[in-house]
């Protein structure tokens, strides 16, 4: 195998081992932090399936 052609498959490794790191962490890492708002029921129809839930 002449040296060329190591360069490229060793190319190719390298940058799919380092686009895998990052796609790992994209799915690890959230992106915002979800903020949970509790209001209260207006009418009966809401207070109705909140109670269902």
């Amino acid at each position: 195998m002449n040296d060329f052609k190591l360069k490229l498959i060793l190319s190719i490794l390298g940058g799919v081992v380092f686009s895998f790191i990052f796609i790992l962490l994209a799915f690890a890492l959230p992106t915002k932090k979800e903020e949970v708002v509790i209001t209260r029921p207006k009418n009966l129809l809401e207070q109705v399936s909140h109670s269902v839930k």
